[in-house]
């Protein structure tokens, strides 16, 4: 089975596609074809939109899935009127709100995404440049201001898994890859050592690492089964030893992983 879903807005579309993609997750043997149109914000653009939508159900002959979060209620109006299965999600939660809360909405576009003055949009800048400052041990001099410090074998997760904590929850997180020379010795390398109570361990199944190794190297010792399988089993020993927290990756998100690593580290959220 195969659906055309719709995310629309009239501002960036983030909240309807974020919000219809956790409801799609539900249904795993259903095939949606995503298409996301932000910033419908004029009828001239609305009736666009419901003539392509009209056209999509006529020519597979099956109803459009629609999730909209569109303030303006005669451009949701117009919206409403395609041939499709609408959920509007502002008009599903809002009303029940104002209700409860005994106060009208202030139906302003865009409300969560723009920049205020209480500084969380600087906050979450500060944590992606700190992220990508301090990727894959590039530089540990300035661990000592990591929330985080995530650890693990190349290529398991760490540089998106920092970059998600920072641009979602505002957290300073670092990452450090052990390498085969790490091993060597089976302890923490050195740079590690004073900060091992922000430590937190990555870990993936072989077979995954390989698959991932090989789209950046193919046909390489760095992607080769033996390698994958050798290093694997060696980071995980020594995150065992040294009882640092871990969690494999293998079947995650990187949401998952990150939320996660939040509950099981107690890291406070710097945005919320």
């Amino acid at each position: 089975m195969k659906r055309h879903v719709y995310f629309i807005s009239d501002g960036t579309g983030i909240t309807a596609e974020s919000f219809g993609q956790s409801l799609l997750a539900q249904f795993d043997h259903v095939e949606f074809d995503r298409e996301t149109l932000p910033y419908i914000d004029t009828p001239e653009k609305a009736t666009a939109v419901v003539e392509q939508i009209n056209e999509s159900a006529a020519q597979q002959d099956i109803t459009p899935l629609v999730f909209s979060t569109i303030i303006d209620e005669k451009i949701s109006e117009i919206v409403s009127k395609a041939n499709a299965r609408h959920q509007d999600i502002f008009a599903t939660f809002l009303g029940p709100l104002e209700k409860e809360l005994q106060i009208h909405s202030s139906h302003a576009i865009g409300k969560k995404r723009k920049i205020d003055a209480n500084t969380q949009y600087s906050k979450r800048m500060d944590a992606v440049h700190f992220a990508l400052d301090n990727d894959d041990g590039a530089r540990t001099r300035h661990y000592d201001k990591a929330d985080i410090i995530l650890i693990g074998v190349s290529r398991c997760g760490k540089t998106p898994t920092c970059l998600y904590l920072a641009l979602q929850f505002g957290i300073r997180a670092a990452n450090y890859p052990i390498t085969e020379e790490d091993m060597e010795d089976f302890k923490l390398p050195s740079a590690l050592l004073p900060f091992r109570d922000k430590l937190f361990g990555l870990t993936i199944e072989p077979e995954r690492l390989i698959a991932i190794r090989s789209e950046r190297r193919p046909n390489s010792r760095y992607s080769s089964p033996r390698q994958c399988q050798l290093e694997v089993a060696e980071v995980e020993r020594l995150l065992n030893k040294e009882r640092i927290s871990c969690i494999n990756t293998t079947h995650f998100s990187v949401e998952e992983i990150s939320t996660r690593i939040i509950a099981e580290a107690g890291i406070t959220r710097r945005l919320k």
